[in-house]
């Protein structure tokens, strides 16, 4: 609701992976990581009333904006860079570390720079390229695994459930969404089914003489045997509200400037015609959050012609 939620164009914001995945080193170490997107062009906001005026004006003006400056060369780029965590780390945190609603401190786990996404040409079939994409955080290649983020484990599933429902069957073998390099898989057949083995064995073990992979046991490059950190992820913290760590965003991070900005995003937002008991408990979530900011948010929405409730009397 602060400053970033309104990028002045897709080329000028910064993208985060919220969730928290699990790095495997050939030495078989695990780690836990998060990925950042930081923008190369630099972070270029809208204000509320510009937003509202190209809300009303010019639907398309993120994706044309995007289009028309790879088309001229202008080919934006974002620093990929992770923060990593020893595996035995994520018992004693102070917040939950596989909760997405919560960041990792950059003082204790800085960012690693790793590489550069750079959009470099425009779909030539918007539909062949872009609305038959299948994305899915359950399509992971090895040493790159799954954390107890109970977000990402229902996504790894239901994601790839989505897009059999959408595309198809067999949307994996579509030329938008095929690996690059080649890839031996018992996963065909089927409905549209484009790709096929041949005469190979369909089914493993088998006595044609197509290999297989065969893990029997605790899968070391996992954590889902240990008890521990099982227990740790899902117990509740004294950290793992829904205040503490927004509380020291304003307070702490954000200057004044972009406080007046979260003040001036929340309240238009909430005039936009949030009423009644709801309004209530917004304004109340904002106060929880930190008493100034919240109260000056609840005079400019009363300022702007809302009808404020009486402190507290939205948690019912």
């Amino acid at each position: 609701m602060g400053r970033r939620g309104l990028p002045r164009t897709w080329r000028h914001m910064n993208g985060y992976g919220s969730h928290t995945f699990m790095w495997v080193n050939a030495a078989g170490e695990r780690f836990w990581v998060k990925y950042h997107f930081h923008t190369d062009q630099g972070m270029e906001f809208l204000s509320n009333r510009q937003a509202r005026e190209l809300a009303g004006t010019d639907a398309e003006y993120h994706r044309r904006d995007l289009f028309e400056a790879i088309e001229a060369g202008d080919h934006p780029s974002w620093t990929l860079s992770v923060q990593v965590m020893p595996y035995d780390d994520a018992k004693d945190q102070p917040t939950n570390p596989f909760d997405l609603t919560k960041t990792w401190s950059h003082r204790d786990y800085p960012l690693i720079p790793v590489g550069t996404l750079r959009l470099d040409r425009n779909p030539e079939n918007f539909f062949a390229q872009i609305e038959q994409a299948a994305f899915s955080p359950g399509n992971l290649v090895p040493g790159i695994g799954l954390s107890p983020d109970k977000m990402l484990l229902g996504r790894a599933f239901a994601y790839n459930d989505a897009q059999r429902r959408r595309i198809g069957t067999n949307f994996h073998q579509l030329p938008v969404n095929r690996p690059r390099v080649p890839v031996d898989s018992y996963l065909f057949d089927g409905h549209m089914a484009v790709e096929h083995s041949g005469a190979a064995p369909t089914y493993a073990p088998n006595t044609g003489g197509r290999g297989w992979t065969d893990s029997v046991g605790r899968a070391e490059d996992g954590w889902q045997t240990d008890g521990d950190l099982v227990r740790a992820a899902y117990r509740l913290r004294d950290d793992d509200d829904d205040f503490t760590q927004p509380g020291r965003l304003v307070r702490e991070v954000m200057d004044e400037a972009e406080r007046d900005d979260l003040v001036d995003q929340v309240a238009g937002s909430l005039l936009g015609g949030v009423r009644g008991a709801v309004l209530g408990r917004a304004l109340d979530y904002w106060r929880s959050i930190d008493a100034k900011v919240g109260a000056r948010i609840v005079d400019e929405v009363r300022a702007g012609g809302g009808d404020v409730p009486a402190e507290g009397m939205g948690e019912s």
